[in-house]
């Protein structure tokens, strides 16, 4: 079982930042590709950005190349997603998951992982 805590969320004004984090426990984090979601509200959920166990391979949706970055940090079995120029169009729920059998490669899609955390609210004003 894989416990997924995320925390880091809040309210900032466009063009600002914020860094979210996750804290897992539960099995070998370094085994497991990481994701972040996101979901507003009425919408379906969307992926942000994923990174690979070893942290050599990162993938991001379209709409926040540039602007976001995904890192993890094996010894303290936590993930980050660094978000950057925040838009009002990034408010959403966020959340964190893990794929525990990854065979080597990052989704993107939701069905790929099959542990979640909470989420955590970011609220971008304009």
């Amino acid at each position: 079982q894989v416990q997924l805590v995320e925390s880091g969320g809040g309210l900032v004004q466009a063009g600002g930042s914020l860094r979210l984090s996750c804290a897992a426990s539960g099995r070998t984090f370094s085994m497991d590709t990481m994701g972040w979601f996101r979901q507003a509200p009425e919408k379906e959920r969307d992926f942000v950005a994923g990174i690979s166990g070893s942290g050599d391979i990162t993938y991001y949706g379209d709409s926040v190349k540039g602007r976001f970055a995904i890192s993890r940090d094996n010894a303290k079995n936590t993930v980050y997603l660094q978000m950057n120029s925040l838009k009002p169009e990034d408010t959403a729920v966020y959340y964190c998951a893990a794929d525990v059998d990854p065979f080597g490669r990052v989704g993107s899609t939701a069905i790929e992982y099959n542990y979640w955390g909470q989420g955590t609210q970011v609220t971008v004003s304009s």
